[in-house]
C-alpha cells in the first residue's frame, strides 16, 4: 500500500478517536479516511499546478493563461469530486 494511504489511515484513526475512545466505531474511521482521501484529491495547489501545466504544454504554449478561468476550473473540479464522494466541507 502507498505510504500516503497508510498515513491517511493513521490520521483517520486519530481523528475519529479510535486510539483512545472505544465508542468510536470502524464506521467513524472509515468516514474520516474517505474524507481525507477526497481532501487529498482536491488539493488546491496541486490541481491549480496541473491546470497551469496543461496550459503551458507544447500544444497550448502560444495561449495566454486566464487565471480567473483556471480558478473556475478548479472550483468545478473540486465540486464534482466532493459531490461524487458525498463529502461536504
Amino acid at each position: 500500500m502507498n505510504s500516503q494511504i497508510d498515513d491517511l489511515y493513521r490520521q483517520a484513526r486519530l481523528d475519529a478517536g479510535y486510539e483512545k475512545d472505544f465508542e468510536a466505531t470502524v464506521q467513524d474511521v472509515y468516514q474520516r479516511f474517505a474524507e481525507l482521501i477526497v481532501q487529498e484529491c482536491v488539493n488546491r495547489e496541486e490541481l491549480l499546478g496541473a491546470i497551469a501545466r496543461g496550459w503551458c504544454s507544447e500544444k497550448n504554449s502560444h495561449k495566454t493563461m486566464d487565471s480567473d478561468l483556471a480558478l473556475a476550473i478548479f472550483d468545478e473540479v473540486e465540486r464534482q469530486i466532493k459531490q461524487h464522494f458525498g463529502v461536504e466541507e
